[in-house]
């Protein structure tokens, strides 16, 4: 499952200062059951929105860690209210399939 969102940088506040938040809160959310992993991307063309997502074995097992989150995942997220806007793009399942191109050579 991947949990995917927009960050909104206000003027005068840098992606680096945002990713420095990122990363001390993902090292703790990372702990929970079923979480797999973190991504934080800087948007082409406009360095102020970034692309955040999120991947866990399940939403249950998300949802259950933000019913749990610890306070200082809470401070830390809350920290950034007052430079940032988030916008949640959505929750999104895993797909059944993959369609990867073939990287070998035909023969």
């Amino acid at each position: 499952m991947q949990f995917i969102f927009e960050v909104h940088l206000k003027p005068g506040y840098q992606a680096e200062q945002y990713a420095a938040a990122w990363v001390r809160a993902s090292r703790l959310i990372q702990r929970a059951p079923g979480a797999q992993g973190t991504r934080l991307h800087r948007k082409i063309g406009d360095p102020s929105v970034l692309l955040a997502i999120a991947t866990w074995a399940s939403k249950a097992e998300r949802d259950a860690m933000e019913e749990e989150q610890a306070q200082k995942i809470a401070d830390i997220i809350e920290s950034q209210a007052e430079f940032v806007a988030i916008h949640l793009v959505g929750e999104f399942e895993d797909p059944e399939w993959v369609v990867l191109p073939d990287t070998a050579e035909d023969s």
